[in-house]
């Protein structure tokens, strides 16, 4: 929702959008409370839940907002994937080595939360997240695929295998903090599954 129902987005709406999506980056959203956030960005509840129509509505902005940056890298790696002529295991070691990075940590910690809520209220905010989610890596990794593999039953099945061990492990490395670990274990079922 935007201000007075217009489509485009307003420039303060924008602004309040993004810092209220750099404090869920620390925060997180499942315990998210108006009062504090809006205190925290500089505005108020009530400009809150005039631009963005209610809390649910701020939380399937922030959401929105998260899948942006999870698009981003998944188009920026298919890129790269493509122009390398990369097949499965190099794309998915290619994704793994963002994942792990330390940077992206608040980020994936946020992605997580927003899964598993996807998954336990799935008539709230969080709606089709989860799903959304494994749609987008599924498609990201049959790009690596060759054609006669990617519509294949085993080349459905290949994929999904990759991206289990890449969400897995990354619950494991957010869990612990344990790149080495988790890292080579990536590294082994992507040789296995290869």
């Amino acid at each position: 929702m935007t201000a007075a129902g217009t489509n485009a987005p307003s420039a303060r709406e924008s602004e309040l959008l993004e810092a209220a999506y750099t404090y869920a980056l620390g925060h997180g959203l499942a315990e998210l409370s108006l009062r504090p956030l809006a205190a925290a960005i500089g505005s108020s509840p009530r400009v809150l839940l005039y631009l963005f129509g209610s809390k649910e509505g701020l939380i399937r902005a922030l959401l929105a907002r998260a899948r942006r940056d999870e698009l981003d890298l998944v188009d920026r790696v298919g890129r790269r994937a493509r122009g390398r002529g990369g097949d499965l295991a190099s794309t998915a070691l290619e994704l793994w080595r963002w994942l792990a990075d330390d940077a992206h940590r608040a980020l994936l910690t946020l992605w997580a939360e927003s899964y598993v809520r996807s998954l336990t209220e799935p008539q709230g905010p969080w709606a089709g997240f989860a799903e959304a989610t494994v749609r987008d890596w599924l498609e990201l990794l049959a790009g690596a695929q060759d054609a006669g593999e990617r519509g294949s039953p085993e080349g459905v099945a290949r994929r999904t295998l990759v991206l289990a061990v890449l969400r897995g492990a990354l619950l494991d490395l957010l869990a612990t903090g344990d790149v080495e670990r988790t890292t080579a274990a990536v590294g082994l079922a992507l040789s296995r599954a290869g």
